[in-house]
């Protein structure tokens, strides 16, 4: 076997690539070297492959960095994307992220073997690609898990699987330990069971409003099916059927008082800003099919009985002209143990949200909250927010200032609290002020979930562990 020179450099010796070659999963090639993407640090190294699955991930290295001092950031990401894995979403992930490189660690991350709603295998592609790393760098010193918005679920549902509870976090004893400490970020937290009601509130609401998706004139469906499979289209036909109605990519001076009003409405009962309706009503769409059709096989885990509408001019009017729809309870269970975290935390878990944030609402983090603290691991968790609307990325002080918290955590039982990290990011807002400074408000809590989505009769799932009020 040939080594690739990059490769061949991060390896100590012949007898250590012996060893890394044995540690890789079967039927998996170690990476080979490859010219980093822009934005990476100079001096960085890159190494990028295609696991036996079909995953394709990205591993890079800061310049200096060695296994014996350093910290690797293994990155699960958001989503979830639809269609085939592609290279080109791992690259866009290391871009987005290469903050983690320029501070000096190295950070690896995988576009998953699959598109569509699949937690748990994506978990497998994330810990499948940190058994990649370690063969290629060597162990780190450290090892962080770092979740992405639907891939804070991700990382969320792994530090449940891939951690043995009878070992010390901060390795006190003996015997191998995946990862060291997890950061969520943006994260969606209720599961799939919670995460997605507003979306499926808005495709109620929507239709009761506009009723053109679908139109008069083509085949009903339920709306909680996203899609039925055989209908052709595409997102822009999407956004011209929600623009005639809403006025939504228009000056609010040219919109029709019709327009403007029903999207007023909309807004006020859904709870969503006027420029996230399109994108929840596309994500209601292609991902409820995803979920509805491909992974659940035709089942509805969606439902909006006993909810109470409320914002519209006529209440009473809405709420009779909603279409409701019973959760089959199979399909919920089955969506539950797939998608939502326990709160089994056992390692030191940090998570990062930003108040405003409309794709993922900050309010999902209380009912993380509750299920963590049900679950007797309270003293794993410190939440922290940012007075941020932006949901894929806050700023690198945030992130710099978090992965250093945590890592006193780890190393030396320091938890953070919300005011230490806000004091800890405005030290480095400095170094880090160019792309974004430090928002930190150390005396937020978000609101229980049911103030911005309505509660909802739901069948019993049988997910152990998880709230189901």
């Amino acid at each position: 076997m040939k080594l690739n020179p990059v490769l061949a450099a991060l390896l100590l010796s012949t007898a250590a690539l012996s060893a890394a070659a044995q540690s890789v999963p079967s039927g998996t090639a170690l990476p080979a070297a490859a010219t980093c993407p822009t934005g990476l640090p100079e001096g960085a190294r890159c190494l990028n492959g295609r696991d036996y699955l079909g995953a394709w991930y990205w591993i890079a290295v800061p310049k200096d960095w060695t296994p014996e001092t350093g910290v690797l950031v293994v990155h699960a990401h958001g989503g979830p994307a639809l269609g085939e894995p592609t290279l080109a979403r791992a690259t866009a992930d290391l871009q987005r992220w290469s903050v983690m490189v320029r501070a000096g660690h190295a950070w690896a991350g995988s576009s998953f073997r699959q598109g569509g709603v699949e937690v748990l295998a994506a978990g497998e592609d994330t810990e499948r690609l940190r058994q990649i790393a370690v063969a290629a760098l060597g162990q780190p010193r450290r090892t962080l898990l770092h979740g992405q918005s639907w891939g804070a679920s991700v990382a969320a549902r792994m530090a449940e699987r891939y951690v043995t509870p009878d070992i010390d976090p901060r390795r006190t004893t003996p015997g191998p330990q995946p990862y060291d400490g997890v950061l969520l970020t943006s994260g969606v937290l209720a599961g799939g069971t919670r995460s997605y009601d507003v979306r499926l509130d808005l495709r109620v609401v929507y239709q009761a409003l506009c009723n053109n998706h679908p139109k008069p004139d083509e085949s009903a469906y339920p709306l909680w099916m996203g899609l039925p499979p055989e209908t052709k289209l595409t997102r822009v036909e999407l956004a011209e059927r929600v623009d005639a109605c809403l006025g939504v990519q228009r000056k609010p001076t040219e919109r029709s008082a019709a327009q403007q009003q029903r999207l007023t409405t909309l807004t006020r009962v859904v709870k969503l800003p006027e420029q996230e309706v399109l994108p929840h009503l596309q994500w209601a769409t292609w991902h409820f099919q995803d979920i509805t059709l491909r992974k659940l096989k035709g089942r509805n885990p969606f439902g909006n009985e006993g909810v109470q509408y409320a914002g519209s001019p006529d209440d009473a009017a809405l709420n009779r002209d909603v279409l409701r729809y019973r959760a089959d309870p199979a399909a919920l269970a089955e969506l539950a143990r797939d998608t939502d975290p326990t709160g089994r935390l056992l390692l030191p878990t940090l998570t990062l949200h930003g108040i405003d944030d409309m794709t993922a609402f900050v309010e999902l983090e209380s009912h993380f909250r509750d299920n963590v603290t049900e679950s007797g691991a309270a003293d794993r968790l410190v939440q922290v927010y940012t007075a941020d609307h932006a949901h894929s990325y806050s700023s690198d002080a945030h992130y710099v200032s978090a992965v250093g918290a945590l890592l006193d955590w780890v190393d030396k039982g320091d938890k953070p609290e919300a005011a230490s990290l806000e004091q800890r990011c405005k030290a480095l807002a400095a170094v880090w002020q160019p792309a974004g400074g430090c928002r930190i408000r150390a005396d937020y809590q978000p609101a229980p979930l049911g103030s911005r989505v309505p509660t909802r009769r739901r069948a019993e799932t049988a997910t152990p562990g998880v709230r189901r009020p």
